[in-house]
This record gives C-alpha cells, sequence and structure tokens, in this order.
C-alpha cells in the first residue's frame, strides 16, 4: 500500500471558519493571483505535520495519539491578530494569530515527543501557532510580492473567538490540481 501524507491538527469551528473565509474574500480583491488562498474549510491548527505515514503505522500512530491526548484537559484560544511569514515586507506565508496558551504548548510538546519516539522528525523550529490563509506563489515577481506586501501592511484583524479544544484529529492530505483534500482518519478526545 502506498504512504498516506499525514498531520495532526485541532478542528476550527464553523463561526471562525466563515470569519476567515470572509477575511479572505477581502484580502482577495485587493492581492495578485501569485497569492492562493486556502479555502476556509480546510483551515485549522496544525500541531504535527507528519509527512508520509506507512498506512501500516497507522494503528500505533492512533495509539500513541489517544494516549497523549488524554493526558491533557480541555482548553480554550483566542483567534486574533494577523502576519505573514517570514514578515510582511517579504510574504511567503499569510496568517491570523492564535494566543496560545500554556496548554496548548505544552499538548504540542507532547505530541512532538510522541511522534519522534514513532520515527517521526521533531521541528527544528520553535512551535508558532497560526492559521494559514494564503501561499505567495515561488513563481511570483518581485512587483506582485511588493503588491501583497503593500496590502498586508495596510490590514489588520481583530479578535475573531474562541476556540474550546477537546480533541485532536489525525489527518490524510491528498494533493489534488485543485489543491489539497484533507479527510479525517482519526480523533483522540482530550481529558
Amino acid at each position: 500500500m502506498n504512504a498516506i501524507r499525514a498531520f495532526i491538527a485541532i478542528e476550527l469551528p464553523q463561526p471562525i471558519q466563515s470569519r476567515l473565509g470572509e477575511i479572505i474574500q477581502e484580502l482577495k480583491s485587493s492581492t495578485p493571483k501569485a497569492l492562493r488562498w486556502v479555502p476556509p474549510g480546510n483551515i485549522h491548527l496544525t500541531l504535527k505535520f507528519l509527512g508520509n505515514v506507512s498506512p501500516t503505522n497507522l494503528t500505533s500512530l492512533n495509539q500513541a495519539l489517544s494516549k497523549t491526548v488524554s493526558r491533557h484537559r480541555s482548553f480554550e484560544f483566542s483567534v486574533a491578530g494577523f502576519g505573514a511569514f517570514p514578515n510582511k515586507l517579504r510574504p511567503r506565508v499569510v496568517w491570523v494569530g492564535v494566543a496560545a496558551p500554556e496548554e496548548l504548548e505544552l499538548l504540542h510538546h507532547n505530541i512532538d515527543r510522541e511522534t519522534e519516539r514513532l520515527g517521526y522528525h521533531s521541528e527544528d523550529r520553535n512551535f508558532s501557532p497560526h492559521l494559514t490563509l494564503g501561499r505567495v506563489s515561488q513563481h511570483a515577481s518581485p512587483v506582485e510580492v511588493k503588491q501583497i506586501a503593500d496590502v498586508l501592511n495596510g490590514y489588520q484583524v481583530g479578535e475573531l473567538g474562541k476556540v474550546n479544544v477537546k480533541s485532536v484529529h489525525l489527518y490524510r492530505s491528498d494533493l489534488q490540481p485543485g489543491g489539497a483534500v484533507y479527510s479525517p482518519l482519526f480523533k483522540a478526545p482530550l481529558e
């Protein structure tokens, strides 16, 4: 069987996805097509990108995820703020921010440690929780990047609401010509 491209994430409630969709529509009208937008239904808070997972490893991964996540109590985080990686002057990824409580950082750390034990690489960079709205094409011209930067510099996002985290999901990601299609594979509830 072929490997499955997978990641671990927290789902967002529909009202926040809708508001993110409104923000995307506002920005889409004033930015060049070199900025590719994420469909609002695909926006989630990624805790761990696993890459290729063998179907034979899914059971072990599900058990490890259940065990790790069940040690954490449910918690809330706020969705607010706006920015770009590496920065708004040279944008590659456009995002809305997440106010990360200590419990979110600890959940991420424990998932990262447990998946590393199963053979998945740990992240080299610090956890920077965010919700990706769009990505600038590698083929964007300097003029397009400047146009995007100008729009982003003049844009702000206040608080969009809170997310009550009660579970963590393992998703499959299938890359299609029209963009990635995410399918839930497993749900691990918090305590």
